[in-house]
């Protein structure tokens, strides 16, 4: 059985963890627990291994002045966060497209053989679940997998006492034009998927409320 003081640390970590709207723009987060974060994002687990993302840390005031104008839901966070994450979803990821060619030889190392097999395993995979239906279904299920990433770094900065925020309130054309615009990524390659910002709270939340756990599971 696990230690019931770490057990305690977790629980208490996601007590501590709320949606952030403004943060104590006085205050950085140090390089070595940001970079904690990164890390449980890159080690982040995705379907199938593929890894279907991307992580933009934005820290120049002036791209930061640009997302404002086309972020609705996430002025203050722009304002006041520490650091400020954007998280791209890459776009058409099947077993013919070179990201997964790259994963499969170079990342894995896996021979030819291997790689016709598992290109096989992903084609069937993505067929029976209607994945790649077209290309709105494939984006759709590489940003499943952000989230997984997203939600990976919100719990560790919580652990680290760092505050954060997820946001969708953004005009998601608008931004793809600028990233296109700024030569940050490729529109035919990525899509914006969602915001994430770090900090520490500028003041105390409200207590948070949730369901109760018998209200939201259920033993079969």
């Amino acid at each position: 059985m696990a230690n019931k003081d770490l057990q305690q640390q977790i629980i208490e970590a996601f007590n501590f963890r709320h949606a952030t709207k403004r943060f104590d723009a006085s205050r950085k987060i140090e390089e070595s627990d940001f970079n904690t974060i990164l890390e449980a994002a890159r080690l982040s687990p995705s379907s199938l291994g593929l890894e279907p993302w991307r992580f933009l840390v934005v820290q120049s005031e002036d791209l930061r002045n640009k997302f404002h104008k086309i972020s609705g839901g996430a002025k203050g966070q722009l304002e006041t966060a520490s650091h400020f994450v954007l998280i791209l979803a890459r776009k058409n990821v099947t077993k013919s497209s070179p990201h997964v060619h790259r994963i499969l030889s170079e990342l894995k190392q896996y021979d030819e053989d291997s790689i016709k097999s598992f290109g096989e395993k992903v084609e069937g995979f993505q067929t029976g679940f209607h994945i790649n239906d077209n290309e709105r279904t494939l984006l759709d299920w590489a940003s499943k997998q952000t989230y997984i990433a997203l939600g990976n770094m919100m719990t560790s900065a919580a652990l680290l006492g760092i505050d954060s925020c997820p946001m969708e309130g953004f005009d998601i054309d608008a931004m793809e034009r600028l990233l296109d615009e700024e030569g940050i990524a490729d529109s035919k390659e990525f899509a914006p998927s969602v915001m994430v910002a770090f900090g520490y709270r500028e003041k105390d939340p409200k207590p948070k409320v949730r369901q109760a756990q018998q209200d939201v599971v259920e033993w079969l």
